[in-house]
This record gives structure tokens, sequence and C-alpha cells, in this order.
């Protein structure tokens, strides 16, 4: 294996769930219902699959909300601005969190 992550786990994802099915088709139940169409399109649903994907720094979902991203009729215009939001949000939440650095470090300067 030439990666940390291997490519194939990806088509066999379905298996995690083998040993627990009923856990497993609730949960693949409650994913399908959740990227049907509905107030959201299925293509704005997968452009926040794939910003989450890429949030998150899933190698699998990166690839396949790539994948059905396109399928959608997304461009990769679209999908590389959702890669900046996230960042924006991503760096902005980093950055806030340095207001609680910066309490403790002057209650410890105290």
């Amino acid at each position: 294996m030439d990666t940390y992550y291997d490519p194939s786990d990806l088509q066999q994802f379905g298996d995690v769930c083998k040993d627990a099915p009923e856990l497993g088709k609730a949960f693949f139940d409650y994913y399908g219902k959740i990227f049907a169409e509905g107030a959201l399109s299925g293509r704005e649903k997968c452009l926040m699959g794939l910003a989450v994907a890429l949030t998150v720094q899933c190698p699998y979902c990166i690839e396949s909300f790539t994948k059905q991203c396109l399928e959608q009729g997304s461009t990769l215009e679209e999908m590389t601005e959702a890669a900046h939001v996230v960042t924006a949000i991503r760096g902005g939440a980093s950055l806030v969190h340095g207001m609680q650095m910066r309490r403790m470090a002057e209650k410890l300067s105290m």
C-alpha cells in the first residue's frame, strides 16, 4: 500500500457495519434521506458535504464529494470557492480561540 489510507476502503464503506447491521441500516437510511432533494438541492448539499469533508480532512469524503459535486453539475470554481469559505471559517475559529489564550496568559501573568 502506497498511502496511509487505502483507496479501496471507500468502495467497501458499507462493510463497516456488517457486525452491526441494524445500526448500519439506520445510518445509511438517514444518510440517504439527508442527501435527498429537499429545501436544498442535491447540488447544494454536495457542496456542503465537500466543504465539511475538507474541514474534517477525510480523504474518502473528499474523493466521494468531489465526484458527487461534479456529477451534480458543480464547477471547479464553485468547489474551490467552497474550499476558501471553510478555510476562512476554520481560520477565524482558531483566531477567536486566541482570546482564550490571551485570558489565560493575562491570568497567569498577574
